[in-house]
């Protein structure tokens, strides 16, 4: 299991990745927990498709990028709690840790557009898998990414 220190660090690169993208600062990696690597990196995609979140971008690069990988090995972080469309993609992929940093609700409270129903939820009904979620790592510094891309909508 990774620490708090490692948490962060793993973190920290999520919110650069984060960068890609201001408008939209859904940053994500995927680390192999046996050795600590970063297998795959990822960030909003949207724009392109727009069912391209952080979340589904690192999943598909990390498919791309290692055929055969142990899913079960993997920690997804993201700067921001997975929507449901992305939580159902970890679990069908078969991902056994989340970790994130802005919560759903943090992001309703500035006028993202979201689903309304947590991760939690989704992990809750997928009997078939089990999944840890941790949240509010890095949160100070993942809230101000999404409230600096709130006033850049608001400036245009």
């Amino acid at each position: 299991m990774t620490d708090n220190a490692s948490r962060e660090t793993f973190m920290k690169r999520a919110i650069e990745l984060a960068a890609n993208v201001p408008q939209f600062p859904f940053g994500a990696v995927l680390v192999d927990e046996r050795d600590g690597r970063i297998v795959a990196e990822g960030w909003n995609q949207s724009r392109l498709n727009p069912a391209f979140h952080g979340e589904i971008d690192v999943i598909n690069n990390c498919a791309r990028l290692h055929a055969g990988i142990d899913w079960s090995q993997l920690t997804l972080y993201t700067t921001a709690e997975p929507c449901p469309m992305c939580q159902s993609a970890v679990s069908w992929a078969g991902i056994p840790r989340v970790v994130y940093g802005t919560s759903i609700p943090f992001l309703q409270s500035l006028g993202w557009w979201q689903i309304d129903i947590r991760a939690a939820e989704i992990i809750r009904r997928t009997p078939f898998r089990q999944c840890e979620l941790i949240g509010g790592v890095l949160e100070a510094e993942c809230n101000a990414l999404f409230t600096a891309a709130r006033k850049l909508a608001e400036a245009r």
